[in-house]
């Protein structure tokens, strides 16, 4: 089976390994333009377009795909691209740009997407990082036909994965991945034989995985310690959940609510308030107006290193009563 592949991010790249590891024929590859990237914001190439490089896999990077959008030439090239390369079937994979009728219609076989969420629970761009804050208790992988609508089509397969307590985005990521790589090549293992059984998705429990801001990633400790850590575990890697300490900013990459394991002081407390700062409990600090209670594990200071609070602390002074803003 020919197999054009669309994507764009690490979760892309595992399934197109997996799809080449297994033997599928890959004309070519499409992802998004590259980006500038880090400190110097040189150019770099998506990690689905340096695996395609490396493995001598065409690849085309057009803008757009929307004949009716800003870019009506470009994508009309790669309309054309697409229709003059032999395949049967397009997989997609957080590829991040529009496909249109026009293009989902190209392959004989359709185009199939890998989503990192029991559809129709998180459609959208954020499935991972939307399941982790939300709280719950289970995520995994659809196989889906892909139509018009964001993520509307009919499942064809369907597999779930436990959310473990202190999953981040990043863990979680990539455990979806593997799943994902796993069941796209069962799946079109499958099509090589016969149709694959859709399942029309319910209308009940639909809900929207939105685009992750980095304001978003503003601690507010107003809430509650357990929403708090559900928020820095989904905020890991991307944008990093931070909060404002005597007018600098402080990363922070891993907490944990121990609020049934301290015992908090008699005398009232503000939300953002340090309770202690050693390196034998950690940082620990007042959520929801005292009433639960966040550790701080893993910190990081604007151009330092992410550190464990111990360390943190010998080079950055927090002390009990000091207050963290948002």
């Amino acid at each position: 089976m020919r197999v054009i592949f669309a994507g764009t991010p690490e979760f892309a790249a595992v399934a197109l390994k997996a799809l080449h590891d297994a033997g599928f024929e890959i004309p070519l590859v499409l992802t998004q333009p590259d980006r500038p990237a880090g400190r110097g914001m040189q150019m770099h190439a998506s990690a689905v377009k340096q695996f395609a490089l490396q493995h001598d896999i065409p690849v085309a990077q057009p803008v757009s795909l929307r004949l009716d959008g800003k870019y009506p030439e470009i994508a009309q090239q790669a309309h054309d691209l697409l229709k003059a390369t032999p395949h049967d079937v397009m997989v997609v994979a957080a590829y991040g740009l529009i496909l249109p009728l026009s293009a989902l219609e190209i392959p004989r076989l359709g185009c199939i997407n890998i989503h990192g969420s029991l559809l129709p629970r998180w459609r959208g761009a954020a499935p991972i990082h939307r399941a982790i804050e939300s709280g719950d208790s289970e995520t995994g992988i659809t196989i889906m036909q892909m139509e018009q609508g964001l993520d509307t089509g009919p499942m064809l397969a369907i597999e779930s994965m436990a959310i473990a307590a202190d999953d981040s985005t990043s863990s979680l990521h990539d455990k979806l991945a593997a799943l994902g790589g796993e069941m796209i090549v069962k799946a079109l293992r499958q099509l090589e034989q016969s149709p694959l059984p859709a399942t029309v998705q319910p209308e009940q429990g639909v809900t929207y995985a939105a685009k992750i801001s980095k304001e978003e990633a503003a601690l507010d400790f107003n809430l509650s310690a357990e929403v708090l850590d559900r928020k820095i575990r989904a905020f890991n890697p991307f944008p990093g959940a931070h909060a404002t300490f005597n007018g600098t900013i402080v990363k922070i990459w891993h907490a944990e609510n121990v609020t049934s394991a301290v015992n908090q002081s008699a005398s009232a407390v503000v939300s953002g308030q340090v309770l202690a700062a050693n390196a034998q409990d950690g940082v620990l600090v007042a959520c929801d107006g005292g009433a639960s209670v966040l550790r701080l594990n893993e910190l990081q200071k604007p151009g330092g290193k992410r550190l464990p609070a111990a360390e943190f602390l010998k080079g950055f002074t927090i002390a009990a009563g000091q207050v963290f803003s948002h």
